[in-house]
């Protein structure tokens, strides 16, 4: 049996050009008002980077220890929480998937039944 090769054309392929990137930072777009200083051929915005000062609290604020600590338990009572949920659903579909094997092999003896003592 032939097998058969696909016709390839020039056409099909192209070649794209890789063109390295000029400065190692993306342009910055330059708002009117400010004015712009210029080196080594690349336009650099003149008015400082924003820093993170505006989000700072005063210091005569005293921190709410309090409230911190509140939180702080309830994060950690919902996340122990949430651990002992996710165990109990695993050794339940754990414990549901050995059931189940065990009826599809034809066991007889495959649900545990709890006998209270008399007494």
């Amino acid at each position: 049996m032939k097998t058969q090769r696909p016709i390839i054309s020039d056409e099909e392929h192209v070649v794209l050009k890789f063109r390295p990137r000029t400065s190692a930072r993306p342009p910055i777009p330059r708002e009117e008002s400010a004015p712009a200083k210029f080196t080594s051929g690349t336009a650099i915005n003149a008015r400082p980077a924003n820093d993170l000062s505006r989000y700072e609290r005063p210091r005569d604020e005293g921190d709410d220890f309090r409230h911190r600590m509140l939180a702080n338990v309830a994060a950690l009572a919902f996340t122990v929480a949430l651990t002992a949920i996710g165990i109990w659903l695993a050794v339940s579909i754990a414990d549901l998937r050995r059931t189940q094997d065990c009826v599809l092999m034809g066991g007889r003896d495959c649900a545990r039944i709890s006998v209270k003592p008399q007494g």
